[in-house]
């Protein structure tokens, strides 16, 4: 069952926060010393602009290179137009300083814009009188669609791949977006476990819509640009495998009871494998996938 878009986006940030930091903020990455980091419990702040209870997203200590000491770092994404929104970023800034102004000398506030709107989003909140500056907060902020996708494409960078769809983009690039992340994915393939593979790929497909012919045909580009990574782009899309080789069995078997005889499933196997050859996967690929010798395979050719 996929995970809600809130609770996959914070699971991202999570898991590869020093990820995200490198990617969007470089100069505060050479600052921070990834050893010493400590997700904190969520906070629950009295939001006094809408007079309601609200829980931080993420907040987290980690230790600060140029202070020899820790700091916090807040973390709050935002999927919504909320034209009040950095005057709670402010509050939530003032209730933590209050809270931990003895133990941590920074309090760092980020802001991840996930809408599909492109606009400015407003990052201060200011108070003045004449020839003097009362108050001037400016959180950091990360607004999605303003980022280029196109800058990120040769990054092997976690994040980058999780969320080249919510980049900006036009209808007429949308394809190559998609072919992008999956060669992104598959060189994510060589680092990563199958647990942080599966969370790029859900979150990824949170923005993505889905499309199983599109889906096809960039496979087998990539097949054609890649043959040596011919398992690696097999496993790619665990879908190619139900539009597939699933079926072509389920097809045989049909068939088989049909006529009844038992080898329907072997027939059904043969007919999917000539498709996939077909399709420009090499036999040795085809013989992992469906776990067959590749000199059976090559029979069927």
């Amino acid at each position: 069952m996929p995970l809600p878009h809130d609770e996959a986006f914070k699971k991202l940030l999570e898991t590869f926060f020093q990820e995200f930091i490198e990617l969007f903020f470089p100069e505060l990455d050479s600052m921070l010393d990834y050893r010493e980091t400590r997700f904190l419990m969520q906070e629950l702040l009295v939001d006094i602009v809408g007079e309601e209870a609200r829980e931080l997203d993420l907040l987290l200590e980690i230790r600060y290179k140029g202070l020899d000491g820790y700091i916090l770092i807040h973390l709050e994404p935002q999927s919504y137009r909320d034209s009040r929104f950095h005057e709670r970023m402010f509050i939530y800034f003032s209730r933590l300083f209050e809270r931990y102004r003895k133990e941590h000398k920074l309090i760092i506030p980020i802001a991840i814009f996930t809408s599909d709107e492109i606009r400015e989003e407003q990052d201060t909140l200011e108070m003045v009188i004449p020839e003097h500056q009362i108050l001037r907060f400016q959180f950091l902020k990360v607004e999605l669609r303003k980022q280029n996708w196109r800058r990120f494409i040769d990054s092997d960078n976690a994040v980058a791949a999780a969320l080249l769809a919510k980049m900006g983009y036009t209808t007429r690039e949308a394809r190559e977006v998609r072919r992008e992340f999956l060669r992104m994915f598959m060189k994510l393939k060589t680092r990563l476990d199958q647990g942080r593979l599966a969370l790029v790929m859900s979150v990824a497909d949170l923005y993505f819509q889905p499309d199983r012919v599109q889906d096809e045909e960039i496979i087998k580009e990539l097949m054609i640009q890649y043959p040596e990574e011919g398992e690696a782009i097999m496993e790619l899309m665990p879908a190619w495998k139900r539009w597939g080789y699933e079926e072509g069995i389920a097809e045989g078997i049909e068939q088989g009871m049909e006529k009844g005889i038992e080898k329907g499933i072997e027939k059904g196997q043969a007919e999917i494998i000539r498709k996939l050859l077909l399709h420009g996967f090499t036999p040795e690929a085809v013989s992992k996938a469906v776990e067959l010798p590749v000199d059976e395979i090559k029979k069927l050719m």
